[in-house]
């Protein structure tokens, strides 16, 4: 992967974890079949994913299979996947839709430390036999790796008087 050069204002980390990372034991359990096959294709976040209408599909490897077991009684899901064409040394970024640089722990973008994404995404339809769960819409590169799949739970996972104490967001970073 070719790094692009840092942008005024950024701040790269003199550790870069896809170089000197500890060994966590992950282990990805499928991948993603998205429509997009570019970073510069691909949409900024799943709301936007979700206005162009693609749907897309979550492939879980047949060892794991087991594990989609009920997920059908949901009809939102949160889907984890690792952005495996990210940056991973830059700690303060200077995103084009922002006025000035924030740190990577005040945005979604995919380049951070570890580049661990979610959406949450409906449940369009399961093949447990197969491992593919249909989904609405996700930002994602066509075969992007799959970390986990969670149910969402609306009495847990909302939080409708959030606030982000930034000024709207229309990118949705």
């Amino acid at each position: 992967m070719s790094m692009s050069p840092a942008r005024p204002g950024e701040i790269v980390s003199a550790i870069d974890p896809a170089v000197d990372a500890d060994d966590a034991r992950l282990i990805f359990i499928g991948h993603i079949e998205s429509p997009w096959r570019s970073r510069a294709a691909a949409p900024k976040n799943p709301n936007e994913a979700r206005a162009l209408g693609k749907s897309a599909v979550v492939h879980v490897d047949a060892p794991w299979r087991a594990g989609l077991t009920g997920i059908e009684a949901f009809s939102h899901i949160i889907v984890l996947y690792w952005m495996h064409e990210a940056r991973r040394d830059v700690i303060v970024q200077a995103p084009r839709h922002a006025p000035e640089p924030r740190g990577v722990f005040a945005l979604r973008s995919p380049v951070r430390p570890n580049p661990i994404a979610l959406a949450v995404v409906r449940l369009l339809s399961v093949d447990r036999e197969a491992g593919e769960l249909g989904i609405d819409a996700i930002d994602c590169l066509d075969g992007t790796p799959l970390l986990d799949i969670k149910p969402y739970r609306p009495g847990i996972d909302a939080f409708p008087d959030a606030v982000t104490g930034l000024a709207r967001d229309p990118a949705g970073d």
